[in-house]
């Protein structure tokens, strides 16, 4: 199961969203083996605590399920696990589409109470 937002989730979620509210980051950083170019990679899992802008200016924050749902309305959420049909947020009268994952969820929720002046 996911367990945190990827490269393209948590690009656009740090556009909404305060960055102390992420609990990860994507570390990226430049590899050179040779005299060429470098080489901008990232591991393949985001780096476990507060996102903190003195790292380099490539980083990325991120979010797991707890950090996600923690920006969302307190008391006014429900996620729902519809088994095989996958996952649904509620929130605010608002509901996503079926995801296939939590995370997934919980991002479209964020963006549509963005789009609605919710959050």
């Amino acid at each position: 199961m996911k367990s945190y937002t990827d490269i393209e989730q948590s690009k656009v979620l740090a556009e909404i969203l305060p960055i102390e509210s992420a609990d990860m980051w994507w570390n990226f950083y430049s590899v050179t083996t040779d005299d060429t170019t470098p080489q901008i990679i990232h591991l393949d899992t985001p780096w476990v605590g507060s996102f903190n802008w003195n790292n380099e200016p490539d980083n990325i924050p991120c979010w797991s399920l707890t950090a996600l749902l923690d920006v969302l309305p307190t008391g006014k959420v429900l996620l729902h696990d519809k088994g095989n049909r996958g996952y649904k947020c509620i929130c605010n009268n608002i509901d996503t589409y079926y995801s296939n994952n939590p995370i997934d969820a919980c991002c479209e929720m964020i963006l549509k109470l963005k789009e609605n002046n919710l959050l």
